[in-house]
């Protein structure tokens, strides 16, 4: 699909040093629930709503499917998704955690600018996503949860944890961003990233083609699959260019600005920490390498063979398994 379609949709977010904004300055609004699910079906739980200063945002409630044991270790989970795909994408990996784990409480989350949470209107630096997961955990009464995060949201719980480790009681980050350097792309590329007038829409073309691989290809047969009960990713994103008012620069502010990009220094810090880490990752991922994850002193690696940075979906029971093993021991 072009993204041609979205310009006028388009809105530059604010960047680290500009002018701040009035904070009275509304956020884009998200689409509503019903939007939602009468395309997608009830997969995820119904969202409940969580008002913070930055904006709205949507999470989704797994309670327990056993009664609480004290003796219980997991007994709290959180699921931090990547850029452009929402909480629905890590649906499959939460059911099949939480049936291994049916004491626990999990929990999923649209980020900011995805799925049914709003766009604010602010610098999306790592710290705006650090205090929305704070505000949930707060809402949720938890003083502390074992995080899973996926590409960004991977990159999120790292630095997440490098800033509040009283609050990550472990980690599991799943083809992680933030270990790509900026300083690796080309010179047009890195004006891209800078960013400016003249270069937005080329810029924006960019970064979604960047993340996607490619253009976006939407299945033809996506309504069928999801009538069967399938997590389509591809339809999920286009339905977001389409119906979110922010998803778009937020998307553009986030790879820019929020994480996916030189964050060692965090990851190393995490890695300090003293928090239980795994790391998983595909083989044959290239946004994240077994070699980018020691030299930031993660060594805690697992590596499923055959499949790229869409392990976290294409290989949902071996990704389960090794969180599974990993929590055992």
């Amino acid at each position: 699909m072009s993204m041609s379609m979205s310009t006028s949709m388009f809105t530059v977010l604010p960047r680290p040093g500009s002018t701040p904004l009035d904070e009275s300055f509304p956020a884009l609004s998200a689409p509503s629930e019903s939007c939602f699910t009468t395309t997608f079906g009830t997969l995820l739980p119904a969202a409940t709503y969580l008002e913070t200063p930055s904006g709205r945002a949507a999470y989704y409630s797994l309670p327990p499917r056993a009664s609480n044991s004290p003796s219980e270790r997991i007994s709290r989970v959180l699921f931090v998704h990547g850029v452009q795909t929402p909480a629905i994408g890590l649906q499959p990996l939460a059911n099949a955690v939480s049936s291994r784990f049916p004491h626990a409480h999990c929990v999923l989350f649209d980020l900011w600018g995805h799925g049914l949470t709003e766009t604010p209107v602010a610098v999306h630096r790592a710290e705006l996503f650090h205090e929305l997961i704070l505000a949930l955990l707060n809402d949720l009464g938890w003083s502390s949860a074992h995080f899973i995060g996926y590409s960004f949201g991977g990159s999120t719980t790292a630095t997440f944890a490098a800033a509040h480790p009283d609050r990550v009681s472990s980690m599991v980050l799943i083809a992680p961003a933030g270990l790509l350097r900026a300083s690796d792309f080309t010179e047009q590329q890195q004006r891209y990233l800078k960013g400016g007038p003249g270069v937005e829409d080329a810029a924006r073309d960019w970064i979604f083609e960047f993340l996607e691989g490619g253009r976006l290809v939407v299945p033809d047969a996506w309504r069928e699959r999801v009538k069967r009960g399938e997590v389509v990713a591809e339809a999920v994103r286009e339905w977001e260019l389409r119906e979110h008012k922010g998803h778009i620069p937020s998307v553009v502010a986030i790879f820019r600005d929020g994480g996916v990009l030189d964050q060692h220094a965090g990851f190393a810090k995490a890695a300090a920490s003293g928090i239980p880490c795994l790391c998983v990752l595909g083989e044959t991922d290239d946004i994240c390498t077994v070699d980018d994850l020691h030299q930031v002193g993660m060594h805690n690696i697992d590596v499923i063979s055959d499949v790229g940075h869409g392990v976290v979906r294409q290989r949902v029971s071996e990704v389960a398994h090794l969180i599974e093993k990993f929590w055992r021991d």
